[in-house]
């Protein structure tokens, strides 16, 4: 199987026809290698190199001017070759090769070199420079420490963090999963047998990491390096569990805690959690002409870690999986000492009733909003952003993607959005503070 490569994505929906990535490209390479152009449903359509593939391009030249490197997956034109033919511009179906009037040879996008200059320019983030491609190259081979047909959802990504995670940590390993959508999903299997290939266990609710550390301090007794890692719902870890989870991290008990934040109790019907935003209609916060849905504020559980002083903490979201395997990195490597959190916001497709080839945009909406923000925290740097909060879009890009908000007030929204921006402040003023004393 060959590599996965970057490539730059377009949205027609966040594109304003600003010509911005234009300019850019024009002032980088002397002429514009891109062209945004108006389509029939009042929206952009782009014009744009997709180092497809199985490009035509190359497949048509008569001289092998066009080649595709099989390592970066661009495909490179040779001027010293080219005889002028223009057949690649007639083999290419989406306009991404063409003639440039000035010197009337042929332009295509050559990434910058893996520094685009269109998507930098692009203040809409309309365009994008996708490189998850290392992902999927570095962990394709490991082994799936998961049994094949897991029992989630459609379009449910809590999947997708479980094998991710545990290809990552990998079988040097026991794991800890408390009632909510993963063991539900089969982590620790049907019919006695087991949902992984690493020691599994089912903990009460109340005392996941008081066990998950009382094994992990037996496996340090017989002389054995392993990852004690707890894949914990916002349940599991907020409300339930939060009184041994605040215990094992005081003691600085070496283990990873993961937590899925779907906000709510969705394995067993959708119910709230400590974690369910403000106004968020779920089984439990109806809406109806008493209730309006959830009428407090979310608890904000990454913070309240950070001030138990752990040797790692951190948010992520599975909209931004290289900052999440950075961070999940980071934390494998302080379990080995302390305790390590990992809060990982989830979308639920069901619980949160959107449909379910939406989570990603829905959990890039939620980063893109400042509604979640994603920042990590060590004792002896402090908190710092990973991706900055500058110019967030308003929260309603969020809200009006999902059916729990749908019967919110202006008033409700407001509530929203000024709590948005305090929680906002209060961590950017963190991250000045460590900043400073750095």
């Amino acid at each position: 199987m060959g590599n996965a490569c970057n490539t730059i994505t377009f949205n027609a929906a966040q594109c304003d026809g600003c010509g911005l990535c234009m300019t850019a490209c024009a002032e980088t390479k002397g002429s514009a290698r891109i062209q945004v152009l108006p389509a029939e449903d009042k929206t952009y359509a782009l014009s744009l190199c997709r180092q497809c593939g199985d490009p035509h391009c190359v497949s048509t030249c008569p001289t092998g001017a066009l080649t595709k490197d099989v390592d970066t997956g661009v495909i490179a034109w040779n001027g010293d070759k080219c005889v002028d033919c223009l057949l690649c511009t007639v083999g290419c179906s989406y306009a991404g090769i063409s003639l440039d009037a000035q010197t009337r040879r042929v332009v295509k996008c050559d990434t910058c070199d893996g520094a685009p200059a269109c998507a930098a320019a692009c203040p809409t983030k309309a365009l994008r420079y996708v490189t998850t491609a290392r992902i999927y190259n570095e962990v394709r081979d490991w082994e799936d420490l998961f049994a094949p047909g897991l029992s989630g959802c459609q379009g449910c990504n809590t999947e997708l963090l479980m094998r991710h995670t545990m290809r990552r940590v990998g079988p040097d390993s026991v794991l800890a999963t408390p009632p909510g959508c993963v063991p539900g999903m089969g982590s620790v299997g049907f019919n006695g047998l087991a949902g992984t290939k690493v020691p599994v266990f089912h903990p009460l609710l109340t005392n996941t990491a008081a066990m998950l550390a009382g094994v992990k301090r037996q496996y340090n007794r017989l002389g054995r390096e392993v990852t004690a890692i707890a894949i914990a719902g916002d349940g599991g870890a907020a409300d339930v569990g939060f009184q041994s989870l605040s215990g094992a991290a005081e003691r600085g008990e070496q283990m990873l805690f993961m937590v899925i934040d779907n906000e709510g109790y969705m394995n067993t019907g959708m119910q709230r959690s400590g974690c369910t935003p403000f106004g968020a209609w779920t089984s439990t916060t109806p809406v109806g002409p008493e209730s309006r849905g959830k009428s407090q504020d979310a608890k904000n559980l990454p913070l309240i870690m950070m001030q138990h002083r752990c040797a790692y903490v951190a948010t992520a979201s599975t909209a931004y999986m290289e900052d999440f395997y950075d961070k999940l990195d980071r934390a494998i490597q302080a379990a080995k000492t302390g305790f390590a959190y990992l809060h990982v916001y989830s979308p639920c497709t069901t619980g949160w009733r959107f449909p379910a080839d939406q989570n990603m945009e829905v959990a890039r909406k939620a980063v893109e909003t400042n509604f979640v923000l994603l920042w990590e925290y060590t004792p002896g740097q402090g908190l710092r952003f990973t991706h900055a909060p500058d110019n967030p879009l308003p929260v309603t890009a969020y809200l009006k993607v999902m059916g729990r908000f749908r019967h919110l007030s202006p008033e409700q929204i407001s509530h929203i959005q000024n709590k948005i921006e305090e929680n906002s402040a209060f961590v950017t003023s963190l991250a000045q503070s460590a900043a400073a004393q750095a």
